[in-house]
């Protein structure tokens, strides 16, 4: 194996990558023969926000690898200090629910400033992630899954209001916790959006392709849906490795029930493995990771084409992590080897 792609949202896709790279360093203690890791971040959170342009996912992931997290809060910087953000409510300026430490707020200067240079989201997301590790940058590169913007916006009645709007999702997560029911999701800007040929060559060229258990909605959802990606995962040669976020009907983080409700779909591990589909119908998956709580839907999820295995998934702490990252790689694996034999049987025949 030498070069391997995830999907990721935010938090709990960092997590996952932080203990895929762990794993990897496990496995392969020689840098040299270590494969490759590549993750294709959601941005439909993206925003501006005070003329900054704001990209979630892409700095959760940077700030976890970079190992400057807060771990705490579960995002942004640690150490933070709000004193630019003070000023800023004092100015009536942005979105006084939205939060962003002094730190934070410098990645978003350093992004605009780049982006306003000329830079496309990929380069500037390249510059940002060299200055890590002393300069060593990060042990995964960072592709946003398109250069071209795409905002997830939300269908919802807002308090006091007899007709529904469309606000941005930040506003729906953040300022009402997902508490308004959504009746759909917009990506504003994705008929147009294109993904980049950086993300094209490292989905083709992958020797595993993984889900991370991120929402299966506004974060994989929204990268899949990018005109192309999804048809580009179906054609490569790599196992599709999918990891669920559901354990037991109820999310791993967040609030990505209330997401799936919104678009039909059931909260449970068997649902969101249908709503991504098995690859022998058509649909993405080869194999589907769920918890062991979940072992009693295997059978249902194998009969829809997809091989499934129950192993722990709560990610707890940086080892768990890499167990669950560790369970991926062996199911990609096996995928791999399962291939290779049908072919033998094939030319021996």
């Amino acid at each position: 194996m030498r070069s391997i792609v995830v999907l990721v949202g935010g938090v709990g896709g960092s997590r996952f990558t932080s203990g895929l790279v762990a794993e990897l360093e496990r496995r392969y203690p020689d840098v040299i023969t270590r494969p490759s890791v590549t993750a294709v971040v959601n941005t439909g959170d993206d925003a501006w926000i005070a003329g900054l342009r704001l990209c979630p996912d892409l700095d959760s992931m940077m700030y976890t690898l970079a190992g400057v997290n807060d771990t705490t809060r579960g995002w942004g910087r640690a150490g933070e200090t709000e004193r630019v953000a003070d000023e800023l409510n004092a100015y009536g300026v942005g979105w006084p629910w939205f939060t962003l430490g002094d730190l934070d707020l410098g990645t978003l200067i350093a992004r605009s400033a780049l982006l306003r240079d000329g830079l496309t989201l990929t380069e500037a997301t390249a510059q940002l992630s060299a200055r890590w590790r002393g300069g060593a940058g990060l042990p995964v590169s960072l592709l946003p899954a398109s250069d071209d913007p795409v905002e997830t916006h939300v269908r919802v009645t807002l308090p006091g209001a007899s007709s529904e709007s469309l606000i941005h999702f930040e506003e729906w997560w953040v300022k009402y916790r997902a508490g308004l029911r959504a009746s759909g999701f917009e990506q504003l800007g994705i008929e147009s959006a294109r993904p980049t040929p950086h993300v094209l060559n490292a989905i083709a060229g992958a020797d595993a392709i993984i889900l991370a258990p991120s929402n299966p909605v506004v974060s994989i959802g929204t990268i899949l849906s990018i005109p192309g990606l999804r048809e580009a995962v179906r054609a490569a040669t790599a196992p599709v490795v999918g990891v669920s976020p559901i354990i037991a009907g109820a999310a791993v983080r967040g609030m990505a029930d209330a997401c799936l409700t919104a678009i039909g779909v059931e909260t449970s591990a068997l649902a969101v493995a249908a709503h991504y589909g098995g690859r022998v119908d058509g649909g993405l998956l080869d194999s589907w990771l769920v918890a062991e709580e979940d072992a009693a839907i295997l059978g249902r999820i194998r009969a829809l084409g997809i091989r499934a295995l129950a192993v722990p998934l709560w990610m707890r702490d940086l080892d768990t992590s890499a167990c669950l990252a560790g369970a991926a790689l062996d199911a990609a694996a096996a995928e791999s080897q399962s291939r290779m034999a049908k072919l033998g049987r094939r030319h021996g025949q």
